[in-house]
């Protein structure tokens, strides 16, 4: 996680600390790109916080990352879940013009819910970042949490927008409360449920599907490059 431990977000599944970030630091790209030469790694999966204080929302910092982390282990893959940006598309697009194999932005839950359960994203605006890196030729990929309350119709709903916005790699999991005043469950999906909306999502054109009660958004990242 780049850009600082400090959210200026505040979603109601997160336990992420909210507050006043720290400013950037500015060796951080540098000293990630060495950290991934010495442990050898083939794959990285890089995420941040939301940064709303800065001008750029971290765009720029981001950018640099990457780049610094393809230019130190050109033989590396990497998938970078990044936040919305509020939507903005040239921002966007410094990410996408340093062309990492797989940008991921998730939506969390399904619309009815979002309002409840992430403080300042909304539904639209992240459907519209997964169109815009959809449109970009690089795979876009999202997750999903399930027992917030969801209906299976919601869901299904949720699978026809993301592939309207060609993201075909989704991953699916138990929502588990992370502390008290985070939302509670609603409901623990039995793994059958899990697998029955995988075989769903496959039907319906995802081209890579991982759901099970443990999935997280980084779960065998890995093997999303197989698309």
């Amino acid at each position: 996680m780049i850009a600082g431990d400090i959210c200026t977000r505040s979603c109601k599944f997160c336990n992420t600390q909210t507050g006043r970030p720290f400013p950037l630091d500015p060796q951080e790209p540098q000293r990630i790109a060495e950290s991934v030469k010495e442990m050898g790694l083939k794959h990285v999966v890089l995420t941040s916080v939301n940064r709303d204080d800065l001008p750029d929302y971290g765009a720029k910092h981001w950018s640099e990352t990457i780049r610094r982390v393809k230019l130190h282990n050109p033989s590396v893959t990497m998938e970078v879940l990044i936040p919305d940006f509020n939507g903005d598309k040239k921002l966007l697009d410094l990410i996408i013009r340093e062309r990492p194999e797989i940008i991921s932005h998730n939506m969390e839950t399904v619309r009815r819910l979002t309002p409840l359960v992430r403080n300042v994203a909304r539904y639209d605006t992240s459907l519209s970042v997964l169109a815009h890196i959809g449109s970009s030729g690089i795979a876009a990929k999202s997750g999903m949490m399930l027992g917030l309350g969801e209906t299976k119709a919601e869901v299904l709903e949720l699978f026809d927008d993301l592939l309207a916005c060609n993201c075909k790699l989704i991953s699916i999991g138990q929502y588990l409360q992370p502390a008290r005043k985070n939302i509670p469950v609603s409901e623990y999906i039995h793994p059958k449920v899990f697998k029955e909306y995988e075989e769903m999502a496959e039907s319906k054109g995802f081209k890579q599907v991982r759901s099970a009660p443990l999935v997280r958004s980084s779960y065998h990242s890995i093997d999303f490059m197989n698309k």
